[in-house]
């Protein structure tokens, strides 16, 4: 992926200020319509076809139509739709969570949707892939939808291409940049920097970061990325290393477990490891925590005061390191699916550049996979101006997080335990154990 170059001569002129999992509502289970009120549109044409009516049925983990990704992955299906008359698209979207049980229950029976969204990871992809559940994919069909370097990875398997990824996400720091003002702090560059403003914080009453430990992947994220800032580029090799092997000896495993379950408390607010996502985000939007502690995904969030972001600050103060950076979520096709070439024309339909790419970060959404320096408007927000800088000023980034980078059982047991030493309820000498009991 080509983050230190991802915008080029288009960044230059038009950031005049200075220069990708997303949670929702309840399930929804639907024929696609348009979202009430103004809505992004998009003027892409698409190949012709039968006249034949075709149904695809698409399931998303995007529950929220009317806003965020959910409103641009319905846009996109409603413009389609559009365009192809004889088609339907009928979407069920659930959480996360709730997701990944139902994917599963569909892969063991006959009847998985015929587009379904994915994460770009060991975890969730090696079993569905050796299980053929997924249709692959003709790499051709995407030499010219500016995919990042290294973008499609993650969706490639023994040379072939199983998905599209989504998003490039970076991890880091939302912050109050009121209530970072009132009490003279500056960005935090090192982890003792961070630790100072979260005592005063802590001090006059308001929670430092708002964790979601309930999902527990958080803080598992938390943790890479503290790795990240010492181990550098070596980062993504020592993790995949330790989870293949079920060796943590390389001295930054103990270093950053330690570091971070000691100032857990400091950071974080009381009962951190039973408060959901939507709750911490809430904590922080409504003025109660300074900082929230998320990936990119959200940078669409406008609450009643100036948001601005910061990636993890360096833990050894070398001022070294690499940021909190990958591909996460994306779309497939089922291999399985009675109207395939459809399904595959649709998920092409979104991926050409002018659609997916251009509409998220125009709308403020989130950072696509794809270069779409093309499509900077010089009226970027401030968060967006905060986190794109951050991928573009820094020498590297971490790739995919360990917990992702084995199996299914390997993720279960990596993100039980890191809430569990997180929350003090077992020690380190025990989280490392438990990880070095699942190898492949």
């Amino acid at each position: 992926m080509k983050w230190k170059n991802l915008l080029t001569g288009t960044l230059c002129a038009s950031m005049l200020l200075g220069t990708l999992t997303a949670c929702g509502g309840g399930a929804s289970n639907q024929p696609s319509a348009s979202p009430d009120g103004a809505s992004p549109t998009v003027s892409a044409e698409t190949g012709g076809g039968s006249d034949e009516a075709v149904t695809i049925k698409v399931f998303s983990n995007l529950t929220d139509r009317t806003t965020g990704q959910g409103l641009i992955e319905q846009t996109l299906f409603d413009n389609y739709m559009a365009e192809h008359s004889n088609v339907t698209i009928e979407v069920e979207a659930l959480d996360d969570e709730s997701y990944k049980t139902k994917f599963k229950a569909y892969a063991a029976g006959s009847s998985m949707p015929d587009l379904v969204n994915i994460w770009c990871s060991p975890s969730f992809l090696d079993e569905v892939v050796a299980a053929n559940i997924l249709a692959e994919l003709d790499p051709n069909d995407y030499a010219d939808y500016s995919f990042n370097e290294g973008s499609l990875d993650g969706v490639t398997y023994d040379g072939k291409l199983y998905g599209l990824p989504r998003n490039t996400d970076v991890l880091g720091f939302y912050y109050n940049k009121d209530l970072f003002a009132q009490y003279n702090l500056e960005i935090p560059e090192t982890w003792d920097d961070l630790l100072i403003a979260a005592q005063t914080f802590q001090d006059a009453g308001i929670i430092p970061v708002a964790m979601d430990g309930q999902d527990k992947w958080p803080l598992a994220h938390f943790i890479n990325c503290m790795a990240g800032t010492i181990s550098g580029g070596d980062t993504y090799s020592i993790m995949l290393n330790s989870v293949k092997t079920g060796d943590y000896s390389d001295p930054v495993w103990n270093t950053v477990v330690t570091e971070a379950v000691a100032q857990a408390p400091v950071l974080f607010q009381t009962g951190f490891e039973t408060t959901d996502y939507a709750t911490a985000m809430n904590l922080f939007t409504n003025g109660q925590a300074a900082m929230f502690f998320m990936g990119s995904w959200e940078m669409s969030m406008s609450p009643d005061f100036e948001v601005g972001y910061f990636t993890m600050p360096d833990v050894d103060g070398d001022g070294e390191g690499v940021i909190g950076a990958y591909n996460g979520g994306g779309y497939a096709v089922s291999a399985s699916s009675q109207v395939k070439d459809a399904a595959i024309d649709l998920l092409n339909y979104m991926f050409e550049p002018e659609n997916w790419s251009k509409l998220s970060w125009e709308n403020g959404v989130c950072m696509s996979a794809q270069d779409f320096s093309a499509y900077l408007t010089g009226s970027e927000t401030g968060l967006q101006t905060d986190i794109i800088n951050c991928l573009n000023n820094a020498s590297g980034i971490t790739g995919m997080t360990y917990n992702d980078l084995g199996s299914s059982e390997y993720k279960t047991v990596c993100e039980d335990s890191t809430v569990e030493v997180m929350s003090g309820m077992i020690s380190i000498d025990d989280y490392f154990a438990n990880l070095a009991s699942i190898v492949p």
